[in-house]
């Protein structure tokens, strides 16, 4: 089979998917922004031809260089895992009539207010939310549902451009940074309380070949806005528990109505007083490394996996589901360079066994915000069979392992 992947080489978790691909025996031809010199030895391995666009989001020249593939062999598959690429992938796919999501659920999973209104429309539970071009469409929403809201870019991913307001004058500031007055489109949404988390599948045909669970501790507008919390994301291996079987129906639910065939997904949730709520869906694999915690988690290949879904219309082997695997966030204590870290020792001393990655950026590297995200400065990825033990291994290392900086 072969498939083009779009933009092999950035982020660098990319060559990844190409790995997947290849590993199931795939040929694989990229395209992507950098020249095909700059691609390294073990990248250029794993791809049978490349091409170079300017920018991968350009649909004419991504189309253009679909084409120029097209006339030297048969194209199956043409594939993207990056948010942002995911609609324009879809457009040039079906103008190059090459199989895969199509352009509707693309902008269905793009466009968080008309996802939320499909979804609802077929009796899928999602907070209320609306699409606003203007000051005067914000104002009449928080005026018919109330206080706390969200802001948020219509396209927007994950938390960036996320804010949330709880009363007027925080409303009226937040219009004012979001750019509506000056024609930004935006989606509107009740803040939904209670435990945030997520379900990941891969797709075949409609229907769910793998899925993982995962919880935030704390949820994501929290962490990403407070410096002195370090914060877990952490994949169950108690997916089989009575507690998760209506997420689990509802995701199935989700990808029948969003029309999702061959691919990742990614879907967000809440469960609080007003019962199981969807937020954000994506017809993608999750950020944050969050795969390579289910591939420790589960002890095999998640991107052969989905090189085998996209390749064969088929798993090849079952997560052992052995772990419980998360990963910790650890944020220096100011703006600046790391200067050095505390507790580093006792956290190997005590929990070494359990570390299946970490990254501790070295003395003089410059800090990141804590907006950047989970992965932006230090982190550690830990296992244990015990989801609960794990969660406590977590917290202790949370307490202990400090980040400085200068």
């Amino acid at each position: 089979m072969n498939v083009i992947f779009v933009e092999p080489a950035f982020p660098y978790y990319q060559r990844d998917f190409v790995r997947g691909l290849a590993a199931a025996g795939a040929r694989v031809i990229g395209i992507g922004e950098r020249p095909a010199a700059a691609l390294d030895a073990e990248l250029r391995q794993w791809l049978a031809d490349y091409e170079t666009v300017r920018s991968v989001v350009d649909e004419a020249g991504l189309l253009a260089a679909v084409r120029r593939v097209q006339a030297r062999l048969w194209v199956d598959r043409l594939e993207a895992t990056i948010e942002a690429h995911i609609l324009p992938v879809a457009r040039v796919r079906e103008a190059s009539g090459i199989p895969g999501t199509s352009v509707r659920t693309a902008w269905l999973c793009r466009d968080k207010p008309a996802m939320k209104q499909a979804l609802r429309e077929a009796g899928v539970p999602c907070a209320q939310s609306t699409s606003a071009d203007d000051a005067r469409a914000v104002r009449e929403f928080a005026a018919q549902v109330g206080y706390p809201l969200i802001l948020k870019p219509r396209a927007g991913a994950g938390a960036a451009g996320t804010t949330r307001v709880d009363t007027p004058d925080e409303l009226e500031r937040a219009i004012a940074a979001s750019g509506v007055e000056r024609g930004a489109s935006i989606a509107v949404e009740e803040f939904i309380e209670g435990h945030e988390g997520f379900i990941d599948t891969i797709s075949v045909h409609g229907q769910v070949a793998h899925e993982f669970i995962s919880h935030y501790f704390p949820g994501v507008l929290v962490a990403m806005r407070e410096r002195w919390i370090s914060p877990q994301i952490v994949a169950t291996n108690r997916i089989d528990a009575p507690g998760y079987e209506e997420v689990r129906q509802m995701t199935r639910r989700v990808i029948d109505v969003l029309g999702i065939g061959t691919s990742a997904t990614h879907m967000e949730w809440f469960f609080g007083p007003k019962g199981l709520k969807f937020s954000e869906i994506g017809c993608r694999p999750p950020g944050v490394g969050q795969w390579d915690v289910y591939a420790a988690a589960n002890e095999f290949d998640i991107y052969r996996e989905w090189g085998m879904a996209i390749a064969h219309g088929r798993p090849l082997e079952p997560p052992t589901r052995r772990y419980a695997c998360g990963m910790i966030a650890l944020r220096p204590d100011r703006d600046g360079r790391i200067a050095g870290y505390e507790g580093a020792d006792r956290v190997w001393s005590k929990f070494g066994e359990w570390i299946v990655a970490s990254h501790l950026p070295p003395p003089g590297t410059p800090t990141q915000p804590i907006e950047a995200g989970y992965m932006a400065n230090a982190w550690l990825r830990v296992r244990h069979p015990d989801y609960d033990y794990l969660r406590l291994m977590l917290d202790a290392i949370g307490e202990t392992l400090r980040v400085r900086a200068t």
